[in-house]
């Protein structure tokens, strides 16, 4: 005790912030930390919209910020909160493994073993080995990697409007310049084709050069957009006539998101490659891995030479394969698969209702509890008289001013999609209850009642962040 207190005591001497005092800080205080030591421009960013509340606890689907205000968190950490905020079954399972090494490379971790016969038994046809890492970025790097190993090609077919991370190698196979263009030249032969079309992607394979095909079930930061029906079957077909290695990206749509335990799944799709992340640490752990079919694994690190060609420091360390494997009790004991695909249904189908009567609301379309909404103003006399500028202000801001009226009038959290600022995701936690997604409908009906044009909306956004802020 006597050498903690002193090492405190030298802390306090260079200024460090404590943990307690961490906790204890204000709006302000934090904001302000950001600024000087983290993202500056993020920070400009939030407080445009009044995004940088101080939320201080979490249960379930529901959120409280610093001064006791209850919220309703529809944003789901990017669908990395299926089981909810801090399930006690889950935060129960990390806090079991507490006295074992977390992290201990000179053996073999039991739960990393155990997760990984798990994941294979809930996985789709016969991908039946795992690599445990750290986050969705690093499953996709991953994957790419043991694509060109495995097969002997170097080049990397994906589709425009996707996203797969942003280092390196899994920006590479991201669909959107905006993210390239910046840190280029980039990792080589990486083509791009269109989403959802087999003609393009046939041509691209033809040539038998292609290590892989990476695809996401269903574009998320691209929008939500659903493919067309049987899609990823054929593209599947097309990919093993060829020889190229079928990596299904199930990083925001797997675990039960979309009425399934995997998307893929809604077609009978099975991958040689599926990468997962996000929701497999239940809220509470920062866990991703790659499943790989036998085969593939074989051919790429089954000799003891290549054993050791791709690892990870904190990959399968305790914790986090504690929390993956109580998650994935979770999502199969109280069956979250089903529970999405109806509660998805409903909400679909009133959101359908809602944009049958709204001038701004152009689209809806997702599965499950993975929905979008894109906002859009139809073209009149205000188009005209702005030549144009109109229609950029609405692709750019709308779905951000809904956003911002969810959450500082209704208590909503929600936020647009990367690649499409233009569209509202709906992501809840799968547990979200029929009472809850009524008042989000509710809420939805009355700021697109209440706001019928585009000039309307952001009138009335702005007007909220400021009173937001003279509050705050």
């Amino acid at each position: 005790m006597e050498d903690f207190r002193g090492d405190w005591q030298m802390a306090e001497k260079t200024g460090l912030i404590s943990l307690e005092e961490a906790i204890g800080l204000s709006r302000a205080e934090v904001r302000a930390l950001h600024q000087e030591y983290l993202n500056a421009g993020l920070v400009t960013l939030l407080k445009l919209v009044d995004f940088d509340k101080r939320f201080v606890r979490a249960a379930g689907v529901r959120l409280w910020d610093n001064e006791g205000r209850e919220y309703l968190d529809f944003l789901g950490g990017y669908g990395s909160l299926n089981t909810g905020h801090n399930h006690p079954r889950i935060i129960a399972a990390v806090e079991s493994v507490r006295e074992m090494p977390n992290l201990l490379q000179a053996s073999l971790s039991p739960l990393a073993g155990a997760l990984a016969k798990n994941l294979s038994a809930v996985a789709p046809g016969d991908l039946r080995r795992s690599f445990f890492c750290n986050s969705g970025a690093e499953a996709v790097e991953g994957a790419i990697k043991l694509a060109r190993i495995a097969t002997g090609r170097s080049k990397l077919i994906y589709t425009e409007n996707s996203f797969h991370g942003k280092t390196f190698g899994a920006l590479s196979v991201t669909g959107r310049l905006k993210y390239q263009e910046a840190f280029r030249p980039l990792v080589s032969e990486c083509q791009i084709v269109p989403y959802d079309n087999l003609a393009e992607l046939e041509q691209a394979l033809c040539s038998k050069e292609a290590a892989a095909f990476i695809v996401e079930p269903i574009q998320g930061e691209g929008g939500i957009n659903v493919p067309s029906p049987g899609y990823l079957k054929e593209a599947k077909r097309i990919c093993a006539k060829y020889g190229t290695l079928f990596v299904v990206d199930e990083i925001q749509t797997g675990l039960g998101r979309t009425g399934k335990m995997f998307a893929c799944e809604h077609e009978g799709v099975e991958p040689d490659i599926l990468c997962l992340a996000k929701s497999l640490g239940g809220g509470v752990m920062p866990i991703g891995a790659y499943l790989a079919t036998d085969s593939a694994w074989r051919r790429a690190y089954g000799s003891l030479d290549r054993a050791l060609l791709h690892t990870s420091t904190f990959g399968g360390n305790a914790w986090a394969c504690a929390a993956a494997l109580a998650t994935l009790e979770v999502v199969v004991g109280e069956d979250l698969p089903r529970q999405a695909a109806e509660k998805g249904e409903y909400l679909l189908r009133r959101l359908g209702e809602i944009q049958a009567i709204s001038p701004l609301l152009k689209e809806v379309r997702g599965r499950g509890l993975l929905i979008g909404l894109e906002f859009a103003e139809r073209k009149g006399l205000a188009y005209k008289l702005s030549f144009g500028l109109l229609e950029k202000l609405s692709e750019e801001y709308l779905g951000s001013l809904v956003a911002g009226e969810l959450l500082n009038k209704y208590r909503l959290v929600t936020a647009y999609t990367l690649n499409n600022p233009s569209v509202l995701r709906l992501e809840p936690p799968l547990t979200v209850s029929r009472e809850q997604l009524d008042y989000l409908l509710g809420a939805l009906s009355e700021i697109l009642e209440r706001n019928r044009n585009f000039l309307k909306m952001a009138a009335s956004g702005f007007k909220t962040v400021l009173d937001g802020r003279r509050k705050a």
